[in-house]
């Protein structure tokens, strides 16, 4: 009866924390770093390596962004090119 009712708690306590993990793992879907520049002191990418991670999030679409931060990556990835093509004429 101890050992039933040591596996029940157990399983109540994990149950409970699923829903923590699927929220955490949503929002994990996002990069923060792209999106406002945060937990991104580590990360030091090239305007061509940005690009690509800006394309990628972009393509995310709205099952991951909403339609402001997809306005903002838009826009970043926009300042992005300009950069670049300013860079190659020079």
């Amino acid at each position: 009866m101890k050992k039933a009712m040591v596996l029940l708690l157990s399983a109540m306590m994990i149950s409970a924390t699923v829903p923590v993990f699927a929220a955490e793992q949503a929002k994990g879907d996002k990069n923060e770093c792209l999106l406002i520049s945060k937990e991104c002191k580590t990360e030091v990418d090239s305007i061509q390596q940005k690009i690509k991670k800006l394309q990628a999030e972009i393509k995310k679409g709205k099952k991951v962004y909403s339609a402001d931060e997809l306005k903002k990556l838009d826009q970043k990835l926009k300042d992005a090119d300009d950069m670049l093509d300013s860079m190659m004429k020079e």
